[in-house]
């Protein structure tokens, strides 16, 4: 077991590595810098002003040497200043996590306590009208997009009156209610897909563990029929959650980017978002890394969780 998580934070530290260093390739490849962007149409008439901005934020010394200053510092823990800001991009993300991870909290509560249920409810019931119905809200639910759900919600709740608020985010400390008001919203664009994973995975779990020799065991002994199901057949069932879990994390954050967008949350997705398309290199970098180090580290977790849950697994 040693060897094995030795291995996996090995194995994350180079995953987040070879990700700062495909976002610092890909944003120098990306057409037009960030001179061009705050320039606009005039930039190819003002070469020098062009050259004086580069100059100013080290965009001229070689890619090697950028990328070798700007490594070093984010492994001290400092990602830069933003370009566009002039404030701290580490303090900035720091800020800015916190609305992310609430976001993506909230998010795979809402799949645990609406999917775990639909999965046992349609597994213990196969293949009868209560499944079929249930994987049709599955399938409806990998298949639309969180921001096309995310539309349809702000246009259901502006067409009929509903008492939620679209883009009118306030911080806890602010004003509570209006803070928890505000996240409904994106919390249920953004926790539908996950809520249809966790259906599906604890209904093939469910379904899996009934054809069990223990199970079959358990039933030959007389036990009650919501006995065998609660005490053996759940139980085994839901140790694939926590993997799960730690995969939706990962996912959500991505999918985050565009909700925070979409409902005006001051969130590490937008804040990448807006560095990436005014070409802000370190606010890009900084977000991605630490997106990336957040999925890293969740599903770490979660596979430590697994393998010290279920006896079984082996490393």
């Amino acid at each position: 077991m040693t060897r094995y998580v030795v291995t996996r934070i090995a194995t994350a530290i180079l995953t987040t590595l070879g990700v700062a260093t495909i976002v610092f390739v890909a944003m120098r490849l990306v057409p037009g810098g960030f001179a061009q962007t705050i320039l606009g149409p005039t930039a190819s008439q003002n070469q020098a002003t062009v050259a004086a901005i580069e100059a100013k934020y080290g965009l001229n010394d070689p890619p090697l040497v950028q990328y070798g200053l700007w490594l070093r510092n984010a492994v001290q823990g400092d990602l830069g200043t933003s370009f566009r800001t002039q404030t701290s991009v580490t303090d900035e993300i720091v800020r800015r996590c916190r609305v992310t991870i609430e976001l993506t909290v909230f998010a795979t509560l809402l799949s645990l306590i609406v999917g775990i249920p639909l999965g046992v409810y349609a597994g213990l019931r196969r293949n009868g009208p209560g499944d079929i119905g249930t994987r049709l809200v599955a399938l409806v639910g990998l298949s639309v997009p969180d921001f096309v759900l995310g539309t349809l919600l702000i246009y259901v709740v502006s067409t009929r009156g509903i008492g939620l608020p679209i883009s009118a985010y306030a911080s806890p400390g602010d004003d509570l209610a209006q803070h928890f008001k505000a996240m409904v919203l994106p919390t249920l664009s953004l926790g539908l897909a996950a809520t249809a994973v966790v259906i599906r995975v604890i209904r093939s779990g469910v379904v899996e563990v009934l054809g069990e020799p223990f199970v079959t065991t358990a039933r030959a002994k007389g036990l009650a029929p919501r006995i065998v199901a609660l005490r053996h057949v759940v139980r085994a069932a839901l140790i694939p959650t926590v993997t799960i879990v730690g995969i939706n994390m990962g996912y959500l954050l991505g999918g985050a980017v565009l909700i925070e967008e979409l409902f005006g949350l001051p969130g590490l997705g937008r804040y990448a978002l807006q560095g990436i398309l005014s070409r802000d290199y370190p606010v890009a970098q900084g977000t991605v890394i630490v997106g990336a180090l957040l999925f890293v580290v969740a599903n770490l977790m979660a596979d430590l969780a697994y393998a010290y849950l279920d006896p079984r697994i082996k490393y």
